[in-house]
């Protein structure tokens, strides 16, 4: 009997999109433990409709997305909750709360139904606070804190909720660089130390390619995946935008302007 694979997520030939229009098709890619994968591509690709379908908040149109081997659709929501974990652009309605308070609701899926906290869940709790530096903030109100340091509290928060997948739509949005490479940075620690699946969309490709252990790039046609270095001798991010306008440099992996 074969061993079962090691991978936290794979995805197979997946179809994305809304009702019956497909926005992006022939989806595939295979994710082990501590592993931060960047998936890129231009506006309106399907990046944020991708990251969707694979956290379950959307049908998928065809393919396949299994969580460590089993089905995405055979999961409960309580189970699922236990295996991913996701940060999405939308703001928290739950402002008001502190910075521990927004933290601690990551152990809902464990906690009983009067929502007790154990020694176990607050230890979680507190690393996630020191891993995101946020131990000093821990009684500020959330709608107190700067576009960065709440974006630190809502991975903290995923962090907390200790799944083995994480997916993130878009976390340096409205960042500066500095925050942009802060959070980024936080990311590759967090899968590295921790041993997590960690996913997320972003427009930094440059940053991308040089903090990922692999890429997903949506390009419409076959959504080539894999290490950044492979991606780059192959080529295939000086497909992702006119030419005319702005080029690839082999050499630096980074985009540059045409004058």
């Amino acid at each position: 009997m074969a061993e079962p694979k090691n991978s936290i997520i794979e995805v197979k030939a997946l179809a994305v999109g809304y009702g019956s229009k497909v926005v992006a098709k022939n989806i595939n890619l295979s994710l082990e433990p501590s592993v931060l994968c960047g998936i890129v591509g231009v506006n309106g690709i399907g990046k944020s409709t991708l990251l969707r379908t694979l956290a379950n908040f959307q049908p998928k149109l065809g393919g396949e997305i299994e969580i460590q081997n089993k089905s995405l659709e055979k999961y409960t929501p309580s189970d699922l909750a236990q295996k991913l974990s996701v940060v999405l652009t939308e703001q928290p309605t739950s402002k008001n709360l502190t910075v521990q308070e927004l933290i601690t609701l990551g152990r809902q899926p464990y906690t009983n139904w009067i929502g007790t906290l154990t020694s176990a869940d607050k230890m979680h709790i507190q690393k996630s606070m020191e891993a995101f530096l946020l131990e000093e903030l821990r009684n500020t109100k959330c709608h107190e804190l700067s576009d960065g340091q709440l974006q630190r509290v809502l991975i903290a928060r995923a962090m907390a909720q200790d799944t083995p997948l994480i997916l993130l739509d878009e976390p340096t949005t409205h960042l500066d660089l500095y925050h942009k490479v802060q959070i980024l940075k936080l990311l590759q620690q967090l899968a590295h130390k921790s041993q997590k699946t960690i996913v997320f969309t972003t427009h930094e490709i440059d940053l991308a390619i040089q903090l990922c252990d692999k890429i997903l790039i949506l390009d419409g046609d076959t959504n080539p995946f894999g290490d950044p270095c492979e991606l780059i001798e192959q080529k295939h991010f000086e497909q992702l935008f006119p030419s005319e306008m702005v080029q690839f440099d082999t050499k630096t992996g980074s985009f540059k302007v045409n004058k």
